[in-house]
């Protein structure tokens, strides 16, 4: 066995956590795979995998080479992929937001693996950072003002916002009308996954704004005739770190939340969330896919870009036609 093909048994192995699993996935007799590690960790002098009679995990320096093994196979196989004008095919990790993924994504996989059927792909939730690099995703499906990154990001969607709460919570607090009658009220809290920190309410005072440049920016101010921007934060009793627990902290009536409107339009339509301020709109929430500049030329990741874009450009026109 060379060395490339004792790498994607090694991988695997990582992977499946199992010699037997490896062994049946690759169509291979165990003792071959059992043999190739061995002679992988010979030739390397080094222990890669601890092994007990249940269970396979990589050891550190094993973790270190799986990463290191992933980038090799996958720029040899996108390599030989562009020569031989071949549909890409092999494993693709993605991270994408739980809601997100729900909502979008997953309802039109079908579609994709049909026309992709060589590729598998691995989907993981979390709207954690996450080190792409080191975890060996190739790409994430993020919402929200991306951070300085080192990563290639491109945008695929603006999801409309609405500011919204429970009719128990507009019960108790009445209905606000104006940005200074929210000094009465109280917000469900969001932290930012990057910052830590409490998410302000976001309204543009005559409708939907991106966000204004930041300070260091060279793109040119907006007219005096734009709507104004305006950031607020309230009382809070409650903050999350979750989409969902979000969202059910302001069906329990505990205070204001802005969200992208396809979260919360069951909610909307049936009462159990109230829309108010509509007249003025929160700014639109970017959605973006991120990857690193080493998968930069991927077939793998290139074309689920390029899927994605239609994907949320589809559904984009779809909602317009409503």
């Amino acid at each position: 066995m060379d060395r490339i093909d004792a790498m994607r048994v090694f991988t695997r192995v990582v992977e499946q956590r199992s010699f037997t699993q490896t062994a049946e996935d690759l169509n291979l007799p165990r003792s071959t795979v059992t043999d190739a590690i061995k002679q992988l960790e010979k030739r390397l002098n080094v222990r890669l995998l601890q092994r007990t009679t249940r269970h396979v995990s990589p050891t550190l320096d094993g973790e270190a080479y799986y990463q290191r093994c992933l980038h090799i196979i996958a720029d040899i196989e996108d390599a030989e992929m562009a020569f031989a004008n071949a549909k890409p095919r092999g494993l693709l990790r993605i991270d994408v937001q739980g809601t997100l993924a729900r909502h979008f994504v997953l309802p039109q996989l079908p579609d994709f693996i049909a026309q992709y059927p060589d590729i598998e792909l691995f989907i993981s939730e979390g709207d954690r950072l996450v080190d792409l690099i080191r975890e060996g995703i190739d790409g994430v499906l993020r919402v929200g003002n991306l951070q300085d990154s080192d990563m290639v990001a491109r945008r695929v969607a603006l999801l409309p916002q609405v500011t919204c709460a429970a009719p128990s919570y507009l019960q108790q607090y009445g209905m606000p009308y104006s940005l200074k009658q929210l000094a009465e009220h109280q917000m469900v809290g969001f932290r930012s996954s990057a910052t830590g920190g409490l998410m302000p309410l976001e309204f543009c005072a005559h409708g939907t704004l991106p966000r204004p440049p930041k300070a260091n920016s060279h793109q040119p101010s907006s007219p005096r005739s734009s709507p104004e921007y305006h950031q607020i934060k309230l009382r809070t009793v409650l903050s999350v770190s979750g989409a969902e627990s979000f969202v059910a902290a302001a069906r329990l009536g505990l205070g204001i939340i802005q969200v992208p409107r396809y979260h919360i339009e069951p909610d909307l339509m049936n009462g159990t969330l109230i829309e108010i301020l509509p007249e003025y709109a929160p700014p639109s929430m970017p959605v973006s896919f991120l990857y690193p500049h080493n998968r930069q030329l991927s077939p793998r990741v290139r074309i689920f870009s390029d899927w994605l874009s239609q994907l949320f450009l589809t559904t984009e026109q779809q909602n317009a036609d409503r």
